[in-house]
């Protein structure tokens, strides 16, 4: 009982926190969302103006008005004392040679250019809908008042030094080149800041500036028909409707009812989500650290799509949802992570405006991530992923616009978001990092690296159990065919087959495979009995867990090592033991007390380990003998019960013992004596 409510409590109080932060994050007012497809039939019912409304202009229109009318943009500075200071107290250190009423004047002289104010010399470039940047006049901002200058009473950095250049030579000294010498220009940069942000901001200000509108919509007046088509101009007046309607009304029912259907689809997602991971994996449910990334991937995915529409809905293009997906695919196999990535892309669907159109753009970009993932995972070849997402992205995109019967509106931005999104995808994906640190994973670039042969523990490994560090690079072997025959996860199992025996290195000579390393000693087991003997052998499993501990290896190569002998018995000496007579009701001491193995992984290894294992004592190599020997294995595990709890089919046990038999073939093939010289 204690045991199911552990359980319980393990799977869903994780969901009611879930729950809970999707509720503080909903919507707290209703909005009016008028979903269109234009040049299709409007299938709503007729709409008819409730109130008077300003027609809105889309960006298209002011961008185009704008230029049309050419109106000069006035450059706003900020005024910068940390740069004044900063450039006179350098001038100040410099060594003019002991010519001190030299170095004076020439502090004077820029503390006066620096007071009048130096901008860059090239003048600001502004973005299109901008007319021509102004060269007559600017602002300065200082001491937190704004002024307008005519641009001649400043320098440019330029100016300044020939203004500097020219008092020197009014003294009579070789201006030009005592500056350079002494590093005064070196010195010179601009201290008015040009501020692109108020400049955009004063030129949207200025009375000549483009209206934001274009006429008024009286109460009582049409907008469209049901049946009508959705023409560019009524999309404009509905935009229009809707952006008014949401800033002055909002939400006029009672509250409660707002707040019971936020909870009721919270709930909904949360039951979504929970139903995806148990048909698909139910496993990840009573792993805690693996269930609870998938809880953070999705609440993350969450988080930014109620942020991002909420404060900067026009930039929901520029989120890389798509990185849900790589994160989701560096732990978890591809069926857990398709439905959890598209349960994680629903808050977008529902309460984003335009949001069909998001979660088809962002739910094929993130299916073709998942397809090309492990190919382009690495180094440069991040860069080629991200290019194969821009370009679903944009076809998908094309497609909705082609449907709204042509490219209109801000294209080219949306476009440069979608392009930036993607490029965000390789800034974000380090953070696997993090993720495999905070939740104790295991990434598959992560045991890429720990089957380098080069790491510490294995070259440790190879030094002071040379033997088993051989035997475990042949079990990899073994496994590494089995898994990819039956679609495991070849680098877990790859990983898994090269610590599987680490605690070995303790102890190395106990177990056969090391004698060779010490040749002419006593056999270790010679004079210990038989409990003795197999208690020392057992001894390997929890030392591999002692030194997986010490060197930090993830908790999921840590199952392969308490996993890969189950609970077996050491045969050898339990046999012997009650040979000799031993009571059978006493044997505890020569079972492991390891875990049977779960994962389809772990499976291929315990089967592969003892394969290998045994395989050295083979006295016939025939196709049949191998076969009979390998189906020995494979039976033997299934009838002693160590498979009882693996998640894994027969007919992938029947595909494991096929390929086993192949490679023990091609390893212990007949090969051509050679005769002897004369």
């Amino acid at each position: 009982m204690a045991l199911k409510l552990s359980r319980i409590n393990s799977r869903f109080l994780p969901l009611a926190v879930v729950l809970v932060i999707l509720v503080l994050l909903m919507p707290r007012s209703a909005r009016l969302n008028l979903e269109y497809k234009k040049g299709s039939p409007w299938k709503g019912e007729t709409i008819i103006s409730e109130f008077d409304f300003p027609i809105l202009k889309t960006q298209e229109q002011i961008f185009d008005e704008k230029e049309a009318k050419g109106g000069k943009v006035v450059p706003y500075y900020r005024y910068s004392d940390e740069v004044t200071a900063r450039v006179s107290r350098s001038v100040q250190s410099l060594d003019f040679g002991g010519k001190d009423l030299l170095k004076a004047y020439v502090v004077d002289a820029v503390d006066a250019v620096y007071e009048c104010g130096v901008r860059s010399d090239a003048t600001p470039k502004m973005g299109r809908g901008y007319g021509e940047v102004s060269t007559d006049v600017l602002m300065v901002q200082r001491n937190k008042r704004a002024t307008k200058f005519p641009s001649s009473e400043v320098y440019t950095v330029s100016t300044a030094k020939n203004l500097l250049a020219q008092r020197l030579e009014d003294k009579g000294v070789n201006a030009d080149s005592l500056l350079r010498h002494v590093g005064v220009y070196q010195l010179i940069e601009a201290n008015l800041v040009f501020d692109r942000s108020m400049t955009e901001l004063a030129y949207a200000s200025n009375p000549d500036a483009v209206s934001p509108t274009s006429g008024m919509v009286r109460s009582d007046q049409k907008l469209v028909s049901h049946g009508e088509i959705v023409t560019p101009e009524i999309a404009q007046l509905l935009d229009s409707y809707e952006a008014e309607y949401n800033k002055v009304n909002g939400y006029g029912g009672p509250r409660a009812l707002l707040y019971a259907g936020n909870i009721l689809m919270a709930l909904i997602l949360v039951v979504v989500l929970y139903l995806s991971i148990l048909y698909t994996n139910p496993k990840v449910l009573d792993d805690t650290r693996r269930y609870l990334y998938l809880l953070t991937i999705f609440i993350l995915s969450a988080v930014i799509a109620f942020v991002v529409e909420r404060f900067y809905p026009q930039l929901m293009y520029l989120v890389p949802f798509p990185v849900m997906a790589m994160y989701l695919m560096a732990f978890f196999k591809k069926r857990v992570v398709l439905p959890v990535y598209m349960v994680s892309l629903l808050p977008l669907l529902v309460f984003s405006r335009g949001g069909m159109e998001y979660f088809v753009i962002f739910l094929s970009a993130g299916l073709v991530s998942m397809t090309v993932f492990e190919r382009f995972s690495r180094g440069w070849l991040q860069f080629v992923h991200a290019i194969i997402i821009f370009g679903v992205e944009m076809l998908v995109f094309s497609a909705f616009r082609l449907l709204e019967a042509g490219f209109s509106g801000a294209l080219w931005i949306n476009l440069i978001w979608l392009f930036m999104g993607s490029m965000f995808l390789v800034a974000m994906y380090p953070l696997i990092y993090l993720f495999e640190r905070i939740f104790g994973l295991a990434s598959t670039s992560k045991l890429v690296e720990l089957t380098d042969t080069n790491n510490r523990l294995l070259r440790l490994m190879s030094v002071k159990a040379p033997g088993t560090f051989q035997h475990s690079l042949q079990v990899m072997n073994l496994c590494d065919a089995a898994a990819r025959a039956v679609g495991a996860h070849v680098a877990l199992v790859r990983a898994g087959a090269l610590y599987h025996d680490i605690g070995k290195m303790k102890n190395p000579l106990c177990f056969i495979e090391n004698e060779s390393s010490n040749p002419g000693a006593v056999k270790y087991h010679d004079g210990l009995s038989p409990r003795e003997s197999a208690r020392d052998i057992l001894r390997h499993v929890p030392d591999g867990i002692e030194l997986a501990k010490e060197y930090k290896l993830p908790k999921v190569l840590q199952d392969f090592i308490l996993s890969h002998h189950g609970t077996s018995a050491t045969g050898y000496f339990l046999n012997t033991y009650l040979s000799e007579g031993g009571d059978p009701a006493d044997t505890a001491d020569f079972y492991y007390k390891g875990m049977k193995p779960v994962t389809k992984e772990q499976t291929i290894l315990m089967i592969c380990d003892s394969v290998e294992a045994a395989s050295r004592t083979l006295k016939e190599f025939t196709p049949e003998a191998l076969e009979k020997f390998v189906n020995g294995i494979v039976d033997g595990k299934i009838k002693s019960g160590q498979l009882d709890e693996a998640n894994i089919s027969v007919k992938d046990l029947n595909t494991i013992r096929e390929v086993l038999r192949s490679n023990l073939q091609q390893i212990y093939h007949e090969r051509i004596v050679y005769p002897k010289a004369d």
